[in-house]
């Protein structure tokens, strides 16, 4: 089975490659956490503090949040996101919307090999 992108009505006009192949790609194990915040919950996977350290070093125009745009994947469903740096934890996170998590069924603490291709690269 190929990868296959999630939510591509959010990227009309955009085309989607099929693998993004950028200047930087990293692919790490993380252990998914929820957030819980007023009326929902939010779940999300931590880069390595070592990853998230060479990401901070990459020349990128600045975006809100300090928000670092990626193509993430996880099993087979890949999608664009972006990661945003949390210092509690002195590393970026990447948000888990529900439709990937659905596809892949994974469930909060879930260990996940997630891949991500900086875009701001």
């Amino acid at each position: 089975m190929g990868a296959h992108i999630v939510d591509t009505e959010a990227y009309k006009g955009s085309p989607l490659p099929t693998r993004y192949s950028g200047d930087m790609q990293l692919e790490f194990d993380g252990e998914v956490f929820r957030w819980s915040a007023r009326e929902q919950d939010w779940f999300f996977v931590a880069l390595p503090p070592d990853l998230s350290a060479e990401i901070r070093e990459i020349p990128r125009p600045q975006r809100g949040f300090g928000s670092v745009r990626v193509l993430a994947q996880i099993g087979v469903t890949q999608w664009r996101t972006s990661i945003f740096p949390d210092a509690s934890r002195g590393a970026y996170i990447l948000p888990l919307k529900r439709a990937v998590r659905d596809a892949e069924r994974i469930d909060d603490e879930a260990l996940v090999t997630v891949t991500v291709d900086v875009l701001d690269a």
